[in-house]
């Protein structure tokens, strides 16, 4: 029978990080209590997390690749929430975002969660940020637990 690896929800005796965007705040504050929660039920001590709010989406990355590159956390959960409007304006963020966050987890080591919700309408926001889709912020901080405890598992690449 094959060895299987899988991380599991537990945070115990470990830091974390959120950076998260103060543009839609009202959207971003949901994410934030869902991850929050998720951590502290995951045993994650209050102390052991550390929030950093940043202006918007386009300067989640900068803030969560110095926080990565401290090697201070398990992992850095990235919340934030990109509205379209009536130009192509938030392409180009979410694009710019989603690669630096998958470039940033790949150059640290340190997972790295992509929370950003990329939508058509508020109210399509408002439904994944707590809303009848649930909170995109539970699922990146479960996400990110997972992978944190994943990599502790994983066996030694030196045998």
């Amino acid at each position: 029978m094959p060895q299987v690896l899988e991380g599991a929800l537990e945070g115990r005796d470990h830091r974390f990080a959120v950076v998260v965007s103060r543009y839609n705040e009202s959207i971003t504050t949901r994410l934030l209590e869902g991850a929050i929660e998720t951590l502290v039920e995951a045993g994650v001590a209050d102390a052991s997390v550390h929030v950093a709010w940043v202006p918007g989406a386009w300067e989640i990355p900068l803030v969560a690749d110095k926080l990565a590159r401290t090697q201070d956390y398990a992992g850095v959960i990235c919340l934030g929430a990109v509205i379209r409007g009536e130009t192509q304006h938030d392409q180009y963020i979410n694009r710019q975002v989603s690669d630096s966050l998958g470039q940033i987890a790949l150059s640290t080591g340190v997972p790295t969660g992509f929370g950003l919700l990329t939508c058509e309408s508020l109210e399509q926001a408002i439904q994944r940020a707590g809303g009848a889709v649930g909170n995109k912020g539970v699922e990146c901080a479960q996400a990110v637990l997972r992978m944190a405890d994943l990599l502790r598992r994983l066996p030694s690449l030196n045998r």
